[in-house]
Formats: structure tokens, sequence, C-alpha cells
């Protein structure tokens, strides 16, 4: 059976705002998330996505 962490843990987990981690989900940042009425289950082997606000995070493209 899947195991699944709340947004309280994941923030926790990766220190991180429990509303940048509901922003996260809602953006698809996270692989595997559910969302269950008001509630989103993000799975507990995921991985902290990179934060795209960062400059050394971004990917640059060529115009």
């Amino acid at each position: 059976m899947f195991e699944y962490m709340t947004v309280q843990e994941a923030a926790k987990k990766w220190d991180l705002s429990e509303r940048r981690v509901q922003k996260l989900c809602a953006e698809n940042r996270i692989d595997g998330v559910v969302h269950l009425s008001r509630v989103w289950l993000i799975p507990k082997d995921a991985h902290k996505p990179a934060d795209s606000r960062k400059k050394e995070n971004r990917i640059f493209r060529s115009l």
C-alpha cells in the first residue's frame, strides 16, 4: 500500500511553509500527489522540488 504524508508533514520535512507546499501540489510540481476534497496526500518518498524562483535552479533557454 502507498504511504502518504500530509502538507504539514511535508512542510516540516522540507523546511517550507504549508502554503508553499500546497502551491507546489496545485502546480503538479510533486509527483504522485493525490487531492481528495480539501486534503493533499503526498507520497512519503516524494522529493522536494527545485525552487524555480532561485536563479541557480532555473533552466535557461536561448531565443
